[in-house]
């Protein structure tokens, strides 16, 4: 079967639209797993509120143990694409088989972790005692399933990595629209509420995780599944070139802990709860903007690790040229749309009008900052699709540091809901330091000899 796209050949427009729009949606999509999610849970009568609540608190949680996912899976496909792009397609075999076995080995550890200390972590991560009970039943549930959600989504890597970006989306795809499907079944129908959207997400990870491992066991991909050929020293090398995406996932998910922790502190007992619901549906914006935004430049970087590593500096500035110019497009027109119409976008999650009035003021404070994110994406993500983590780790954790301080400075001056402006303060700075280090260096590091990733 013919590649969907030659990386080393195709023309550069053409290749990056091909591959960035389908990851693109794919991530998109994948928005939706935790979206809908959010959606039915909101509307639940009597509970709506508290139960939105609660979830929102689980999700940083879940999103950090999806996060080892990222840690193999584009910790391993920068590698595999250097490999393809220099003609070593054993070693690209090796790296698989490393990385399928790593992904196998952290879920079962994650999981038998996660549910032990289930308790303790949703408190101190922002659950209240009228919180707990929802944010338990559906945490409880997710778990069961933290083997197919790491195996769809680190392997999905691997697939996208070799040009099969349609393959990527449809894998994506199939468990997206099936967690719609299933959700208001578990949930209503079968009147499980919190505990029934788990079981809808889980089931939905599973069909990705079985489409995903059909077609990389099967005679398709030139870079297939194999046993064997184990080395710890390359699954170190994984985790290493893994850590600035895995890191990411994490610092951005230790921000919404801060942010739903400080939220409980300075709303108190009368407004707590409801800032946090209010926080939950900003960062569904903030998902809808962030997801496929990493898609396009996350997407891409196979393109870039495969020209690196066949030495093709032309096809690598040329093709992050297009990189920027859809991001910039994409959220040029989610500021539009978060300044000019947030109200039918909260209307899908609640009807709680002091909520509602909440998530409208977050959305458009957020979405201050969005267009200049679109640099902080191209650049971090460049580096690290060409291995380059000494430039992209300490540009990506500068944007966390960054949101960090404004973040515990701004409501002890002036009250809760100042915590939203973190988001676009960051926003605005990092990427102008990202900027100025990839005009500074961007030169040298396409100029190196490829080597295996730092």
């Amino acid at each position: 079967m013919k590649m969907e796209n030659d990386l080393g050949r195709d023309p550069i427009p053409r290749l990056v639209l091909r591959v960035a729009l389908p990851s693109m949606l794919a991530q998109f999509v994948s928005v939706l797993y935790s979206i809908v999610d959010r959606m039915y849970i909101g509307n639940i009568p009597q509970v709506g509120k508290l139960a939105l609540a609660g979830a929102g608190v689980c999700g940083p949680i879940v999103t950090m143990v999806g996060a080892f996912a990222f840690l193999v899976g584009i910790g391993g496909s920068p590698m595999m694409s250097i490999r393809m792009g220099s003609g070593d397609n054993e070693g690209a075999r090796r790296i698989l088989s490393n990385c399928f076995l790593l992904l196998c080995g952290l879920s079962v550890v994650l999981m038998g972790g996660a549910y032990l200390t289930r308790k303790p972590v949703l408190m101190m991560f922002g659950a209240s005692e009228a919180t707990l009970p929802f944010a338990l039943r559906y945490y409880t549930v997710y778990l069961s399933g933290t083997l197919f959600a790491l195996l769809a989504t680190g392997l999905n890597q691997f697939i996208i990595c070799q040009g099969y970006s349609q393959k990527g989306m449809k894998s994506v795809l199939l468990g997206a629209v099936l967690n719609i499907v299933l959700d208001p079944l578990f949930i209503f129908v079968f009147k499980m509420g919190v505990s029934g959207a788990a079981v809808a997400t889980v089931l939905s990870q599973l069909a990705s995780c079985i489409y995903v491992l059909h077609f990389l066991f099967g005679p398709t991909p030139p870079v297939r599944i194999t046993f064997g050929g184990y080395d710890i020293r390359l699954m170190g090398r994984v985790i290493a070139l893994g850590f600035t995406p895995f890191a990411i996932v994490v610092m951005d998910n230790l921000m919404f802990i801060g942010l739903n922790t400080l939220l409980q502190k300075y709303g108190g007992p009368a407004e707590g709860d409801l800032l946090i619901a209010a926080a939950t549906v900003a960062q569904s914006f903030m998902l809808v903007v962030n997801m496929p935004m990493s898609g396009i430049t996350g997407g891409t970087g196979s393109i870039l690790g495969y020209n690196y590593g066949a030495g093709n500096p032309q096809r690598i500035l040329q093709a992050q040229k297009w990189i920027l110019g859809l991001c910039l497009i994409y959220t040029s027109l989610l500021t539009l749309a978060g300044q000019l119409i947030p109200g039918p976008f909260v209307s899908i999650f609640t009807s709680d009008p002091a909520v509602a009035q909440r998530a409208v003021s977050a959305i458009r404070i957020c979405a201050l900052g969005l267009i200049p994110l679109s640099i902080q994406f191209t650049v971090v993500d460049g580096f690290t699709g060409m291995g380059m983590m000494r430039y992209a780790l300490p540009l990506s954790l500068c944007r966390k540091l960054i949101y960090f301080v404004p973040l515990f400075i701004l409501p002890a001056h002036f009250g809760a809901m100042s915590i939203f402006y973190a988001e676009p303060i960051s926003d605005f700075l990092a990427p102008m330091i990202g900027l100025a280090v990839y005009l500074w260096r961007i030169r040298y590091v396409i100029g190196m000899k490829p080597k295996d990733p730092d």
